[in-house]
């Protein structure tokens, strides 16, 4: 792990250097909300923002995805799969927040472990490099200091970069940060007193984070004693299905997929999905497990805080971004539920 400088004045120089061999993405303010572009050179980068409205998911878990095509008929080749093309050029992200980048540690362990590989997923996620940008001024509704995050959390980045005045300190945190740096030709080493001014607001940032929410008894829970909770109901009540919650959240992956076919081809194509929608479990019989709003609302935090805790004891599929408290139109809050389930 090294620490190196990147003055303020010649990042849109460093953006440049690296635009010469791969694609960057970086945060573009779209009115009052931020997301991730294609940096094209022309536009003026904005790293004083404290988050984008919806996570980066995407990048790796695409909203909408062609995985297979194939042909009908009796012709020679008809009624065969083939995998579509794929295209996964190297793409730097710049900008993207720990807690971001930590859900794709926390997703992976869904699209690739020992028992199944996702080939698109693996594949995204290996294109990718994460510069990631500490949290000087966390979010009112972030917890991320609860669930084994933090504003400066270095898992899952290859370089972090800290807001110093005039300068980043860019900390690689992978070979493949240590390389990306050398490429764009920061070599000027930070010296002890930037590291010390680094930590700390790295502290002064964590404890700047006010919610503090329990987790620690849920690993302990019997499963059915939380399935069979009495407060969903209560929990629910206000909830309209609309999904907002896990479209916005980096660590929800639910997918659909879908044929689509025009005359004599077809296409297999995987698309979002969402565990709060009324058809998501909705079987080719007709039979439908959760047709009740309780039944989806526990699911998704059944999922979240027990069911991926038992299964990878690695802590709960959160890293408690608040995009879902802060956007809920009825303001169901994730950071009560846990405190609800962790209390039972």
């Amino acid at each position: 792990m090294s620490d190196k400088i990147i003055l303020k004045e010649r990042m849109q120089d460093f953006l440049e250097a690296l635009r010469k061999t791969r694609e960057i993405l970086v945060p573009v303010r779209e009115k009052e909300f931020y997301r991730l572009k294609p940096f094209t050179g022309g536009e003026k980068v904005d790293l004083q923002f404290q988050n984008t409205r919806l996570s980066p998911k995407g990048l790796v878990l695409a909203e909408s995805e062609r995985m297979f095509e194939y042909r009908l008929g009796k012709e020679q080749g008809a009624q065969i799969v083939h995998e579509a093309p794929g295209d996964y050029p190297p793409r730097v992200v710049v900008g993207i927040r720990p807690c971001d980048a930590k859900a794709f540690v926390l997703v992976n362990r869904n699209f690739d472990n020992p028992e199944f590989k996702d080939p698109w997923w693996v594949n995204r996620l290996a294109s990718l490099t994460f510069v990631g940008l500490g949290c000087d001024e966390p979010c009112s509704t972030c917890f991320c200091t609860s669930v084994g995050c933090g504003p400066f959390h270095e898992e899952g980045l290859d370089v972090l970069l800290f807001d110093l005045g005039d300068v980043f300190l860019a900390r690689a945190t992978t070979e493949k940060g240590e390389r990306l740096l050398k490429e764009a030709g920061v070599r000027q080493e930070a010296d002890d007193d930037l590291k010390k001014k680094a930590a700390q607001l790295k502290e002064k940032a964590e404890k700047k984070i006010r919610s503090q929410v329990p987790t620690d008894r849920l690993k302990d829970k019997k499963l059915n004693d939380l399935f069979n909770a009495p407060f969903w109901e209560d929990v629910a009540f206000a909830c309209i299905n609309c999904g907002t919650c896990t479209f916005l959240c980096p660590t929800c992956w639910c997918f659909d997929i879908q044929d689509e076919v025009k005359k004599n081809q077809g296409d297999r194509i995987r698309n979002w999905d969402s565990c709060m929608l009324p058809l998501f479990t909705l079987h080719a019989s007709g039979h439908n497990p959760r047709t009740q709003k309780a039944q989806r609302v526990r699911q998704r935090f059944m999922h979240k805080l027990k069911y991926y805790v038992d299964k990878y004891g690695e802590g709960v599929a959160c890293v408690g971004c608040g995009r879902c408290v802060n956007y809920c139109p009825v303001n169901i809050d994730i950071r009560e539920v846990a405190k609800r389930m962790n209390a039972l």
